[in-house]
């Protein structure tokens, strides 16, 4: 009589079913874990558009706050020379966007806007951060004005103006 070596089908299978229930209980925690860090960017980057306005209003007093993101880094690709339409303060991937795909950054999507005017010079601006895609990039939204508080829109939508802004509670830090 012959000895075969070897695994049985029924073996096999059983490995498989059990690879299988391993996968079915990391997958969605590894999909919650990239959320989070995709949000904890998220925040780190308002973070550093907010420093980088406060910089761009010391070093362009006659401008005041930048008017968009690109004012504050500069243009994607290309080298940056500080200047107020380019002020080399953020990286350009930020700063652009993610453009020209307009992809954002770490599954967020950041726009900013300028705020109120007085005299020619901006007073105030806006920033926010929205997942590209609700649940699946991020679940939160992240903005914030001239006061420098990170605010958090549990829908993930958050406001361009400086009023919406004021009516999203502070992130718990």
């Amino acid at each position: 009589m012959r000895k075969h070596k070897g695994f049985s089908l029924i073996e096999l299978l059983i490995v498989v079913a059990i690879i299988l229930i391993i996968a079915a209980i990391a997958i969605p925690n590894l999909l919650r874990a990239r959320m989070a860090a995709n949000e904890s960017s998220a925040v780190s980057s308002i973070r550093t558009v907010t420093t980088a306005e406060i910089t761009y209003q010391s070093a362009y007093p006659t401008v005041g706050y930048s008017k968009d993101l690109v004012s504050l880094g500069g243009a994607l690709g290309a080298a940056c020379v500080p200047a107020s339409t380019s002020a080399c303060l953020i990286d350009s991937v930020l700063a652009n966007n993610g453009n020209p795909a307009g992809s954002g950054k770490s599954g967020y999507s950041f726009t900013t806007g300028a705020g109120a005017a007085s005299s020619g010079l901006y007073i105030g601006y806006t920033i926010k951060g929205i997942p590209s895609s609700v649940n699946q990039t991020g679940i939160r939204g992240f903005c914030a004005e001239e006061d420098a508080v990170i605010r958090v829109d549990p829908a993930g939508v958050c406001s361009a103006t400086e009023a919406g802004i004021a009516a999203f509670n502070p992130l718990n830090q």
